[in-house]
C-alpha cells in the first residue's frame, strides 16, 4: 500500500502521497495541492522543496556522501579523468574504450572558434570580467552551431556536448589572453582536456607553456569535483531556462549567470580575498580566528561549512590531498598557501568550529589549487563554470527527456498593496526618498 499523510484544512482532510527515491529519501507530492485545497506551499530558498525527480547526482548532507550516477566522488575523483566523469553525467554511464574514444575525437573537432566568434571576442573592452565574455560567446555560439544541429536527435546532441564542453574553455583561456592584451591560443589536438586548456592559458609567444604532472592531475580533480551537484542555483537556472524551451546554449548562459554570484560561485574567490586580509593586516592567525567567533565582529572564516553538509563536504576531503601534493611537489613559494595552511590547521584544532562541525570545503582548497596554478582570482568562477558544464549538459537533457514536460513556473505570497485606485498625477504624492523635482 502506497505511503501518504493527511493534510487538514477547516476541518477537510485531504490526502497527499509520499514519493520515496533510491536512497530512502522521502518527499510529499504536493503537485495537486492548490488545485484540491486552493493553498500554496511557502519555503523562502526552496530549502524544503523538491523541484524535480532527478537520476543524475545523490547528496547525503548529514552523512557527507556525493555520488553522480551511483558512484562515489572519491572513486571518480581519483579513478577517471575529467571527460571520463562528463561523458557519465550526460549518457548515464561510464563510457567503453570505443565510446571514450569516439567522444574525445568530438572534442578535438570542435575545440577552435569561428573567425568571426573571435571578432565578437575583440569587441569586448580589455577589462571586461571573464563571466560577462563566458556567458555572451556562450550565446553567441548558437548562430554557428545551431543552424547545422537538430539537438532532438541523439548523434547530434553528443556532438553538442562535446561542443560545449570544447569550446568552454577554449573561450575561457581566449578570454583571459585578450584580458592581458595577447593573442589568442589556439587548442591542440595532442593533448588532454586539463593540460590543453593550461597551454592556451599560459602559452605565450615564442614560449610553450607545458604544465606538469601534479598541476594537470590538481586542475583535473578540481573538474571533477564540481562538474554536478545537484540542484544548487546555477543548475536550477539551466532547468528553469530549458523547461521553457529554450536550447542547450541559452540555457547554459543563464546557468553561467546565475553562478556569477559571490554566494555561488564566488566563494573560493572569497577564500583568497579572506587570505589576503590576514597578510595585509596585523593581527595574526590565531587573532583573526577568534575575531571569526565572534559574530558581532562581522568577520566569516571563509571557506568552512556548507549550506548542504552537515558534515566534512566530501569533495573537500580528496580535494584536499590533492592541494597538499601540488604544494608539496611544485614546491611553491607563496605568502598567502602558507596562511591557509595556518588557518586551516588552527580551524580544525578549535572546538568552537569542530563542534559547529564547520569543517573545510570544496571551496577552501580549490582556492588553494587554482591560486598555486596562477590562475587569477577573476578567473576563479570561469574555472568553475568550466568544471559545472557536464552538471549543467546533463540536466538540460533530463529536463528534455520528461515526456510530460512543463514549464517551471513557481507561485507566491502576495504581500504587497490591497486594491488601490488610480490617481491623476497631479494628486500623486512625491515616493518616499525621491530626490528630483523635474517632471
Amino acid at each position: 500500500m502506497a505511503e501518504t499523510v493527511e493534510l487538514v484544512v477547516d476541518g477537510e482532510t485531504f490526502t497527499l502521497p509520499v514519493v520515496t527515491g533510491t536512497e530512502g529519501e522521502r518527499a510529499i507530492d504536493i503537485s495537486m495541492l492548490r488545485r484540491d485545497t486552493g493553498l500554496i506551499t511557502l519555503d523562502d530558498g526552496f530549502a524544503n522543496t523538491g523541484s524535480c525527480e532527478s537520476a543524475i547526482t545523490f547528496i547525503d548532507g548529514e552523512a557527507g556522501i556525493l555520488r553522480y550516477r551511483g558512484i562515489p566522488i572519491d572513486d571518480l575523483a581519483t579513478r577517471s579523468s575529467f571527460i571520463e566523469v562528463a561523458e557519465l553525467l550526460i549518457f548515464g554511464e561510464l563510457p567503453d574504450e570505443a565510446e571514450r574514444d569516439h567522444f574525445r575525437q568530438l572534442l578535438t573537432e570542435d575545440s577552435s572558434l569561428h573567425r568571426d566568434m573571435r571578432k565578437m571576442l575583440d569587441g569586448f573592452p580589455a577589462g571586461a570580467h571573464p563571466m560577462a565574455v563566458l556567458s555572451a560567446m556562450i550565446n553567441g555560439l548558437q548562430a554557428y552551431d545551431l543552424p547545422e544541429i537538430d539537438i532532438a536527435d541523439e548523434a547530434s546532441f553528443r556532438r553538442a556536448a562535446a561542443l560545449l564542453l570544447s569550446k568552454v574553455r577554449t573561450i575561457a583561456a581566449a578570454a583571459y589572453k585578450s584580458s592581458l592584451g595577447q593573442p589568442m591560443v589556439y587548442p591542440r589536438d595532442d593533448l588532454p582536456y586539463a593540460e590543453n586548456f593550461m597551454h592556451m592559458m599560459f602559452t605565450a609567444p615564442y614560449r610553450e607553456h607545458h604544465p606538469t604532472k601534479e598541476a594537470a592531475h590538481a586542475l583535473n580533480m578540481f573538474l571533477v569535483l564540481h562538474a554536478d551537484h545537484e540542484q544548487n542555483c546555477s543548475t536550477s537556472t539551466v532547468r528553469m531556462v530549458a523547461s521553457g524551451g529554450a536550447n542547450l546554449y541559452a540555457s547554459v548562459s543563464a546557468g553561467v549567470a546565475a553562478l556569477w554570484g559571490h554566494k555561488h560561485g564566488g566563494a573560493n574567490m572569497g577564500v583568497i580575498e579572506m587570505l589576503q586580509d590576514i597578510h595585509d593586516g596585523d593581527a595574526s592567525v590565531g587573532a583573526f580566528i577568534n575575531r571569526a567567533k565572534d559574530r558581532s565582529s562581522g568577520v566569516k572564516l571563509m571557506g568552512f561549512g556548507h549550506r548542504v553538509y552537515r558534515n566534512f563536504d566530501p569533495r573537500a576531503r580528496v580535494l584536499k590531498a590533492a592541494a597538499d601534493d601540488l604544494l608539496d611537489k611544485m614546491n611553491v613559494q607563496d605568502p598567502l598557501l602558507d596562511i591557509a595552511r595556518e588557518v586551516e590547521a588552527a580551524a580544525l584544532a578549535d572546538d568552537y568550529f569542530v563542534e559547529r562541525k564547520l569543517y573545510p570545503n570544496v571551496d577552501f582548497y580549490s582556492g588553494i589549487i587554482l591560486r598555486a596554478l596562477k590562475i587569477p582570482v577573476n578567473m576563479f568562477t570561469v574555472m568553475f563554470a568550466i568544471g559545472r558544464m557536464p552538471g549543467w549538459i546533463a540536466h538540460w537533457r533530463e529536463v528534455n527527456s520528461e515526456p510530460n514536460k512543463r514549464i517551471h513556473r513557481p507561485r507566491q505570497v502576495y504581500v504587497g498593496n490591497e486594491l488601490t485606485k488610480w490617481q491623476p498625477r497631479a494628486e500623486r504624492k512625491p515616493r518616499r526618498g525621491w530626490l528630483g523635482r523635474g517632471r
